[in-house]
């Protein structure tokens, strides 16, 4: 490791703990809703205030800024050797409709206080550090595809299909760019991908663990599988006052006993599955109407490949079991495996904890992060920091002030040891 790694004024103890909580404020400012949440859709006009307001912080300490052809943007310290492959950290900037202070955000503003703790410890590292914002995260909030961004980068799903995704009102991701581009002015263009040397992704665990284990710093050890259903049932319309119930092809009540045998399949007394109806709708939705039309979302996820795959396959036989007269079809929109993270970046990540002094432990994430596509790409692990009650997706969602700048201090650390390599 290079000796400017010890250099005098280690970055942690530049870590500005009010400065971090204050950016956190300023962000929340930018589609924050009356019960005290944040209403940010991906590459609507507050995600793009929040990413011309990072670029706007960045310049007084020579950052610059580049945006890829998917809308990723990077604030970039330089290293003594320019041409090296980075070291990025990052996360997102958008929410959900109905969204917190916290998600997405801190692993920004987390990685841009790093890069500012670095500066400010006056400490050269010899390849250039990048925080990240990777585009359209939340997938189902305004565009269907999540971790959208951070797909495209590592090759997972192509550009030209990236930008033909439409939001509900026909608006296409290319379209929604152009507004994105527009306020950011002077923002260099980037090619999509290049070579990374390492991905470090700080986030709130959005999880009760590390609250009830009375833990400050979660080290990622990986991301559980998920499995994506939408079920479409097709039965007939009919007058609820006189069509006789035995002749209905009633597909709500299809639907639902679709979801009690669900119900009893992913059934875990270890409490260890995650399944989750997140969206029903039925058509034609009128009080005297029996409805002819169904269709609901299956989301289900597992740390085991295998048990993703016994209990995943039996879906389509369950909802055929039980559609009642309707015709019924499964599609599976997407399906995600397990991954781990092992070895040169959870390792740094438990030596800054251990030399800071921070209560930590080993953590596996419920939730699917862009880190799950960075992963394929270079050396990649993730710290959590604790949140309120676990509570996230939500308005209330909250966290300390010294939670989040202990992972500021844990990630600034990790960033100069893995620019160092």
């Amino acid at each position: 490791m290079d000796d400017t790694s010890k250099a005098p004024g280690r970055a942690a103890e530049h870590v500005d703990e009010s400065r971090l909580w204050q950016r956190h404020m300023d962000m929340a400012r930018l589609g924050a809703t009356p019960k005290g949440g944040v209403r940010r859709l991906a590459l609507d006009d507050n995600d793009n205030k929040a990413r011309a307001l990072l670029v706007e912080w960045g310049k007084p300490r020579g950052f610059t800024a580049a945006l890829d052809p998917i809308g990723n943007l990077f604030i970039r310290r330089s290293g003594s050797e320019a041409t090296a492959a980075p070291v990025l950290s990052g996360s997102h900037t958008d929410t959900q409709p109905s969204g917190g202070r916290f998600d997405g955000i801190y692993g920004v503003l987390a990685a841009f206080e790093a890069l500012e703790a670095i500066d400010a410890a006056g400490i050269v590292t010899r390849r250039p550090i990048e925080a990240a914002v990777w585009t359209c995260e939340e997938g189902g909030a305004r565009f269907p595809t999540g971790t959208m961004g951070s797909s495209a980068f590592a090759g997972h799903r192509s550009l030209d299909l990236a930008l033909a995704d439409e939001d509900g009102a026909g608006t296409t991701v290319a379209e929604a760019l152009k507004s994105t581009r527009s306020a950011l002015p002077g923002v260099a263009e980037r090619p999509l991908g290049f070579e990374v040397a390492a991905f470090v992704e700080a986030h709130i665990e959005q999880g009760p663990i590390l609250e009830a284990e009375g833990k400050t710093i979660g080290i990622v050890t990986g991301i559980q599988g998920a499995r994506r259903f939408r079920i479409e049932i097709d039965g007939e319309d009919g007058h609820a006052g006189t069509m006789p119930h035995r002749k209905r092809r009633d597909a709500l009540k299809a639907a639902v006993s679709m979801i009690h045998a669900l119900e009893a399949l992913f059934d875990d007394p270890n409490d260890v599955v995650r399944f989750t109806i997140g969206r029903l709708v039925i058509k034609p939705d009128a009080p005297a109407v029996i409805p002819g039309h169904a269709m609901f979302t299956i989301d289900f996820r597992h740390p085991e490949e295998k048990v993703l795959a016994r209990l995943g396959d039996q879906v389509a036989g369950i909802c055929a079991a039980n559609r009642r007269g309707c015709e019924v079809k499964v599609v599976e929109y997407s399906n995600t495996k397990p991954i781990l993270f092992s070895g040169l970046v959870p390792d740094a990540i438990g030596r800054a904890a251990r030399r800071q002094g921070l209560s930590h432990m080993a953590i596996h994430s419920g939730a699917g992060h862009d880190a799950m596509h960075l992963f394929h790409v270079a050396p990649t692990g993730m710290i959590f920091v604790p949140c309120w009650r676990g509570i996230s997706h939500n308005e209330t969602e909250d966290a300390k002030s010294a939670d989040l700048a202990a992972g500021a201090r844990v990630l600034a650390e990790v960033l100069v040891d893995l620019a160092n390599r």
